[in-house]
């Protein structure tokens, strides 16, 4: 028999807010920016007063703990949805301060006007953001928040604000304030999941709720619950993995955190930190959930965040209780987990060995989700010494390409990356590895599989992105070029170009399916760019061909037949490119697909 999953109920605005002062409920998310803008909460007061609907929260009352002595601790209800809403009342109406987009406390102070709220305009400016205007205007009640005090005296306010403004009213004006106070009083729906669902399901339900068009993820569910932890230091932790995070595309905010957050700045982690404040790394900037994601990964025989929550509340898989000394465990060997991920020594190491297999810009990642896997295989090997030192850079670049070559973390990633910590844990890095690459690689992947992945358009293609790391790591010249590297132009200045020029298959009635195939881009300096513009292959190369011969210059830079033998090679461009026009470009394709794929192979057995 299905058990009830949930208690609908409402509570009051007041009743809410008391819940949240008295800790009865937490609300993980009131220490992180606050994402909505100051005219959202405006709205929402101006909801609230109007007696709109506002939506539902979600809260969801965590399992029992048992405690070493045998008693039971009563689990902390967590908001699971709603915090930017709940926060919203807070600053308005209970005047707390919120963090904002530059992790700055400030108050968002939200001003009513009597006489406006008089008004049957349907747009009338009852409620505003408080500026300069309205702490001149005798008008505006300039901050709401001190109407909803305890100490509010409506008697006097009538009295003063009546002097100010002759033409109100004082019998008016204490119905607009009674109005305006009973915003307190406005219930709200409030879902509580039940205590007895299993985390899994809680977990899904908090992934499929849809708020604002896009679903939650497991991240921020298990952000939620750390940061709503002060036993075990989880809010502690949870604020770092943050900083990390917007450190890692903003290092200039270090001085911000240093000097607005004073606390932080003492923990432990603030020091753990510091190197980010001079990190110009752009390859991996990893976000929250990449954060969480690896550091679990990596200490862990398991791989889903579902299961991290559940081990944060203390579940015993095997028993299926909720043991206080199971999350104890997990709050310090998620805070070991984070503080190596986070290490100065351990995230350069881990780039470097990407960077040296040719990935060297961000333009050539496209899978977050391969490179957190990487990181977390980096971090095993180091724990576990299975390998020397200099083997661990080159597994890890074996798995990062493997990776990206076979889409092994593009769909249901999770499920891929039990299967693959499970098969480490139990045969080890090096074996799983030789086990994967027999499975997969097989000599119809290098010379069918991969073929056909690069008969497509897009020049984020995994495998044409491969590609070009691969000439990275080759150090290859730029098509054309004696001294204008491939490495330089992905770095620098370049963009991909056309080797039939596009101009000239459109001309031909080459549709864009056809005259935008990866194996048609090769990099190119711009000068090179411009004295091919439209012409036929035939031409331009006829060209390079003739200089090689006269020494002048007139398209590239190339003026050795050798040389330029071996550039067409390095770039993977068939030699017969040099007879070719827009009848011979489906040959072309197909030749150039050919030498590429055997590149790819050619840079990955050298790994």
């Amino acid at each position: 028999m299905l058990t009830e999953k949930y208690n609908p109920n409402s509570l009051s605005v007041s009743a809410i807010l008391g819940l949240i002062d008295s800790k009865d409920v937490a609300i993980p998310e009131i220490q992180r920016p606050f994402v909505w803008k100051k005219t959202q909460v405006r709205d929402l007061m101006d909801s609230l007063y109007k007696g709109y609907p506002t939506g539902y929260l979600i809260v969801w009352k965590n399992p029992n703990v048992k405690l070493k002595d045998g008693t039971y601790s009563a689990g902390k209800k967590i908001l699971i949805d709603g915090q930017q809403r709940v926060t919203a009342l807070m600053t308005a109406i209970a005047g707390v301060p919120v963090v904002n987009k530059d992790y700055v406390e400030e108050r968002i102070k939200i001003a009513f006007n009597p006489f406006e709220a008089l008004s049957n305009d349907k747009d009338a400016e009852i409620f505003a953001v408080q500026d300069q205007s309205h702490l001149k205007s005798k008008k505006w009640i300039t901050d709401i928040s001190k109407v909803f005090k305890s100490d509010f005296s409506v008697y006097s306010f009538i009295q003063k604000y009546c002097a100010d403004n002759p033409e109100m009213q004082p019998e008016t004006l204490d119905k607009i304030i009674t109005n305006l106070r009973a915003i307190g009083n406005r219930l709200i729906g409030v879902i509580e999941l039940s205590e007895n669902l299993d985390i899994d399901v809680v977990t899904d339900i908090f992934i499929r709720i849809n708020s604002k068009g896009t679903a939650l993820s497991q991240g921020d569910f298990v952000m939620s619950k750390i940061a709503a932890d002060e036993t075990y230091g989880g809010n502690m932790m949870r604020k770092a993995i943050d900083y990390f995070a917007h450190l890692a595309v903003e290092p200039s905010f270090f001085n911000k955190i240093a000097t607005k957050d004073t606390e932080f700045a003492q923990s432990e982690y603030f020091n753990k930190l510091a190197w980010l404040k001079d990190d110009l790394e752009t390859v991996y900037d990893p976000d929250c959930d990449d954060i969480l994601r690896v550091a679990f990964m990596h200490m862990y025989p398991r791989a889903k965040l579902a299961d991290l929550v559940s081990l944060l509340s203390g579940r015993d898989f095997e028993t299926r209780d909720f043991k206080i000394e199971i999350t104890e465990e997990t709050y310090a060997k998620l805070k070991k987990g984070v503080l190596n991920v986070m290490s100065e020594y351990n995230f350069k190491n881990f780039m470097l060995a990407i960077k040296s297999a040719g990935f060297i810009s961000d333009k050539l990642v496209n899978s977050q989700m391969a490179l957190d896997f990487a990181y977390a295989l980096y971090l095993i090997l180091q724990q576990r010494q299975e390998v020397s030192v200099g083997e661990v850079k080159r597994i890890v670049q074996r798995w990062y390409v493997l990776s990206v070559l076979t889409g092994r973390y593009s769909a249901s990633p999770e499920s891929r990356f039990y299967t693959d910590i499970k098969q480490i844990n139990e045969i080890g890095v090096v074996k799983t590895l030789e086990n994967i690459e027999a499975a997969v690689l097989s000599e119809n992947f290098w010379d069918v599989a991969l073929v056909q992945n690069l008969s497509y358009t897009s020049p984020n293609n995994p495998v044409y992105l491969v590609y070009l790391a691969a000439q990275v790591c080759s150090n290859d010249m730029s098509l054309l070029s004696n001294n204008i590297s491939v490495k330089y132009l992905i770095e620098l200045a370049g963009d991909v170009h056309h080797i039939f020029p596009k101009e000239y298959l459109k001309s031909n009635g080459y549709e864009k399916g056809m005259y935008n195939q990866v194996a048609n881009f090769a990099y190119l300096d711009t000068q090179v760019n411009k004295s091919i513009g439209k012409k036929a292959p035939f031409d331009y190369f006829t060209e390079a061909l003739r200089q090689c011969e006269t020494k002048e210059i007139t398209c590239g830079s190339i003026t050795d037949i050798e040389l330029l033998k071996n550039n067409l090679e390095a770039n993977c461009v068939p030699f017969e490119v040099c007879t070719m026009n827009h009848n011979n470009y489906p040959e072309f394709l197909e030749l150039r697909r050919k030498m590429m794929a055997k590149k790819i192979k050619e840079y990955y057995y050298s790994l």
